[in-house]
């Protein structure tokens, strides 16, 4: 058997979500069915911009709606391999705020378990190193105040 022979490209989106509790900034983490922890995150569908796909995505696979806009985070990238097909799969992170709700997990997407932590506990359980960077990067922009300038509120 040999292994893949094609390669394609992949956009998908994602949203870095935080809340304040008791003032303390806490992070949502999924974990997905492989017993990966990180963001919610998946593909763009057409007409659709990189935060809009990031909101749709949150909703999905958290029932989180109740979400403020806050900033973009940057892109990261990966490799993997199908049976015929090696991908290289890029993802635009966005900043949310949560404003209401609690999220539960969407088994039909693949997710079994959502929950908030706080950055440090977030940092040590976050399966993959370049999401953890773009968590440190979110944690930089909520520390910053980046609350005043939403972008939009989405509802």
């Amino acid at each position: 058997m040999s292994g893949p022979t094609r390669a394609r490209l992949e956009t998908s989106a994602g949203g870095v979500v935080f809340r304040r509790n008791a003032g303390v900034p806490e992070y949502l983490l999924i974990l997905d069915a492989h017993g990966n922890w990180g963001f919610p995150k998946g593909h763009l569908t057409k007409r659709e911009s990189g935060s809009q796909a990031a909101r749709r995505e949150i909703g999905e696979e958290t029932g989180l709606t109740e979400l403020r806009l806050l900033a973009p985070l940057g892109t990261i990238d990966w490799h993997f391999a199908t049976e015929d097909v090696i991908v290289h799969k890029f993802c635009h992170f966005y900043l949310f705020e949560c404003l209401a709700g609690e999220p539960v997990p969407e088994e039909v997407e693949g997710i079994v378990a959502c929950a908030w932590y706080p950055l440090e506990r977030a940092i040590e359980i976050i399966t993959y190193d370049n999401a953890k960077e773009i968590l440190i990067k979110a944690n930089r922009e909520v520390s910053r105040g980046v609350m005043g300038r939403s972008s939009e509120t989405m509802r």
